[in-house]
């Protein structure tokens, strides 16, 4: 009788191979050989789900974006005050731990390599600043957000500081510690919030 293979449950597993190989060879590392190799395939077997690396490449980013969106949603649905909601969804983007450092070094190295191809435009792109303006809505719906602000300058600076501290958290583990990060975040939520 043949194996039955859940065609999704495949394809996540081929991408999390293309993940550790990006971790450990970097993106010039990332050939279909090696990938097929980490996720115990032939290459032949890899093609099946994905006629070339750059299909692989968008999937795997994109399931980046989606656990991340799976863990903030999770969160949104938590029972607890709109504020904390969203500084513990900012906690989920910088990278505080293993999980999420290695999330991070793959998002750098693929926003690397589709900087100048045009080819790769409906990628998942930077989606951050999206999801900023977005917490800043709902903290705006739920009466929390001070009134005297400029919302769009406030998704800017918010935007810039998450974006740096994920940067910074990624590059100086050790001088950007969890604790600091949270400080920071909470400190930057706090000032726009009544």
């Amino acid at each position: 009788m043949p194996k039955i293979v859940n065609h999704e449950e495949r394809r996540e597993q081929i991408a999390e191979a293309m993940w550790r190989v990006i971790l450990e060879k970097g993106m010039e590392g990332a050939t279909v050989r090696n990938i097929a190799g980490e996720a115990g395939l032939s290459t032949g077997a890899l093609r099946h789900y994905f006629k070339d690396q750059d299909e692989l490449l968008v999937y795997a980013m994109r399931l980046v974006n989606e656990r991340v969106e799976k863990r903030a949603l999770k969160i949104l649905q938590e029972g607890l005050p709109p504020k904390e909601k969203v500084i513990r969804v900012l906690l989920e983007i910088v990278p505080v731990d293993e999980e999420r450092r290695a999330e991070m070094d793959v998002w750098f190295t693929f926003q690397a390599h589709i900087r100048h191809r045009k080819d790769l435009e409906g990628a998942p792109g930077h989606a951050l600043r999206g999801a900023v303006s977005k917490l800043l809505g709902f903290l705006t719906y739920e009466e929390v957000l001070r009134e005297d602000l400029d919302i769009g300058l406030e998704a800017e600076r918010l935007y810039s500081i998450i974006d740096g501290l994920a940067l910074h958290a990624f590059l100086e583990p050790e001088r950007l510690e969890a604790g600091k990060v949270e400080m920071l975040i909470r400190d930057s939520v706090g000032r726009i919030c009544r």
